[in-house]
């Protein structure tokens, strides 16, 4: 028997905590002590499964993936990368722009974190891009888009944080599944960006140079480095996605501090401490939704959603659309890792019981949630671009709506078009 009561008063306390100002961790734990004293069952289940939702070799993986990223984002990667894609990309019309987008793909792919890339590449690109006649909106708002690509190109903490919600998803699978997403979310950008930049007259680069190209390479590929030693040493099973994530740590360490030496050791517990931040509002969050999910899965909240959503349509397109609507709305509201870790349990069981492969979903929730990172309330991206240059943020959240349509058309694509994800993880492994 359904017990809708209970139900009310988790998912009703959640969000009144929410709108109250509450830490979205303290909400769940707090509706989760609510809703088990309302059923008699003792509340020491909600520690229990706080400590069993973090409880796992996997989980070291976070961290780790989390401090090779602060590592190499402080260290001067970000000048050479910058390099390495005015080289390849450059010499096009509005080349800044297509540099813009690139070293956010190459970049995101070491730091995994769109607020570093946005914060990092923003601070050089958007003042010379105003310097060579782009427009500051311009400017800002095509660096805090293409810094989202970062969150599906491997490798991707945020990835690693889906599949143990999943519950054991391949993370190497994940991580070749959003490799070429990101790619067409980069692809995409520019085109959008080439037509603006002919609209406007945006400059040109320098022309093309093999050997432009050859010496920015040769200088950025150890920072290049971190993402292969991760995606193939986790493809090949050469590592676990733990033990690559330590080796990434090792590696960037040597790299930042005696190969590119732009900053000295002395600034190692300063990162630590960083890093140490960003860990405990992720590893809180995942520990409290141990607790909240254990009070969906009891309440079977899953399935009254499935049999809901079946119940309302049997279309499968407008299921997707609606779970793409929520996580689309919930981005607005909620931060990355919340969302991950609160709805991957509820809405994995409906799409997957309408064929939608596991890997593909996690690469479409990314997608969602890193569109939510560019919108206001909370959008942490919009909030960095707009320190970054100046802009008020209503002003960019304007200007932003023309990159909103571009990455939400990639989305549908990524959602009705399984093989962009698929097909590399099924061919390789």
């Amino acid at each position: 028997m359904i017990d809708v009561t209970s139900i009310i008063l988790l998912v009703g306390s959640f969000f009144v905590l929410i709108l109250l100002g509450a830490h979205v961790a303290f909400a769940m734990i707090i509706a989760s002590l609510f809703t088990l004293g309302h059923l008699g069952i003792p509340i020491v289940l909600v520690a229990q499964n706080m400590i069993d939702g973090i409880d796992g070799f996997a989980f070291l993986a976070i961290p780790f993936f989390v401090l090779a990223g602060h590592l190499m984002s402080t260290g001067g990667i970000s000048e050479r990368l910058v390099r390495l894609s005015n080289a390849l990309v450059g010499w096009t019309r509005g080349g800044l722009a297509m540099v813009n987008i690139v070293a956010s793909m190459f970049f995101g792919g070491i730091s995994g974190s769109a607020t570093a890339d946005t914060a990092s590449l923003g601070s050089i690109l958007i003042p010379m891009m105003k310097k060579n006649g782009y427009d500051g909106e311009f400017s800002t708002t095509v660096t805090m888009a293409s810094s989202v690509q970062g969150l599906l190109i491997p490798p991707s903490h945020n990835m690693v944080i889906f599949a143990l919600a999943a519950g054991g998803v391949s993370i190497g699978k994940l991580f070749l599944g959003g490799l070429v997403p990101g790619i067409f979310l980069g692809i995409a950008l520019m085109i959008y960006s080439y037509v603006v930049s002919i609209k406007k007259n945006y400059p040109k680069g320098e022309a093309f140079s093999f050997r432009e190209v050859f010496a920015a390479f040769k200088e950025s590929i150890l920072g290049l480095g971190t993402v292969i030693i991760v995606v193939i040493g986790v493809v090949t099973g050469i590592f676990t996605a733990t033990e690559s994530a330590a080796i990434a740590v090792v590696y960037a360490f040597i790299v930042t501090f005696f190969v590119y030496r732009e900053i000295p050791l002395s600034r190692f517990p300063g990162i630590l401490k960083e890093t140490t931040k960003t860990l405990s509002i992720i590893m809180i969050l995942i520990a409290a939704a141990g607790a909240f999910g254990w009070c969906i899965a009891f309440l079977r909240i899953p399935t009254l959603l499935t049999n809901a959503l079946l119940g309302f349509t049997g279309s499968k397109i407008i299921i997707f659309l609606l779970v793409n609507l929520i996580l689309l709305i919930l981005g607005t509201m909620m931060g990355m890792a919340s969302i991950i870790v609160i709805m991957t349990p509820i809405l994995l069981p409906i799409v997957t019981q309408l064929g939608m492969d596991p890997i593909q979903f996690g690469t479409v929730m990314i997608l969602n949630c890193g569109i939510g990172l560019l919108t206001p309330p909370v959008g942490a991206v919009l909030f960095v671009g707009s320190a970054v240059s100046g802009i008020k943020v209503e002003k960019l959240s304007k200007e932003m709506i023309p990159f909103y349509i571009v990455m939400i058309t990639v989305l549908l694509f990524i959602t009705f078009v399984p093989g962009i994800t698929i097909f590399l993880p099924n061919l390789l492994m």
